[in-house]
């Protein structure tokens, strides 16, 4: 089944002489199950196309379609209630808030969304896959890059959204956490049926994805 379905989708910022086209005519769709990998190198879009993907910025043309409906005719507070139970975003700024442990980013989402997450054991389970289950009392200011990379990940997940929507989830991580989370969001795609896209530049996660992208001068063409 299509969760997510682009058709002809364009974006520039600037005008003028400065205006930069940074998507042109993409179209793309995710289906339950699998796992999509989006590569690029920086600058090339790779973020845009997954914020519009995720209805937190809008094209200047095109359709965006998340389990059928069109974000376009959805109000804010429908876009916004459709990426509470959803969408699981995982960004390169983490957005974990600082005055918060670990154990309270999670009691966070369970304060927003109150049902639908995953139980205390699945949870404990996650957070060991992941190497974090003894970090609970820490906060993102005692953790290395690597380690709250790991904690947002973790915390997208934990609300089980239909679609996960990753930016370079890899980025602080060794060789051998890049292994974890490529199992990780693979199994969660084909295991849990939802619709995984990373968007990154690390070639090391290409063994773990269905299909495979390059996003270059604002096209997208499959591998």
């Amino acid at each position: 089944m299509t969760a997510i379905k682009l058709r002809n989708v364009n974006k520039a910022f600037g005008t003028g002489l400065s205006r930069v086209t940074v998507l042109q005519d993409v179209s793309f769709s995710a289906d339950l199950g699998e796992l999509n990998l989006i590569l690029g190198p920086s600058g090339s879009g790779k973020s845009t196309l997954l914020t519009i993907i995720g209805g937190l910025q809008t094209p200047d043309s095109g359709v965006v379609l998340i389990d059928g409906q069109d974000l376009a005719e959805q109000s804010p507070k429908q876009r916004d209630q459709l990426r509470l139970t959803t969408i699981g975003f995982v960004l390169q700024s983490y957005n974990l808030l600082p005055y918060l442990n670990v154990a309270d980013q999670f009691k966070l989402v369970d304060r927003v969304k109150k049902r639908g997450n995953l139980t205390p054991a699945e949870l404990s389970t996650l957070l060991k896959e992941l190497g974090i289950d003894q970090l609970l009392d820490h906060y993102p200011g005692e953790l290395s890059g690597g380690q709250n990379q790991r904690v947002a990940l973790a915390r997208a997940l934990y609300a089980n959204p239909q679609i996960v929507l990753a930016d370079e989830p890899t980025a602080a991580l060794d060789s051998e956490r890049v292994k974890v989370v490529g199992r990780l969001l693979r199994e969660m795609a084909a295991t849990h049926n939802k619709a995984v896209i990373v968007v990154t530049h690390d070639l090391r996660l290409q063994e773990f994805a269905d299909h495979t992208y390059q996003l270059l001068d604002g096209r997208l063409r499959a591998e």
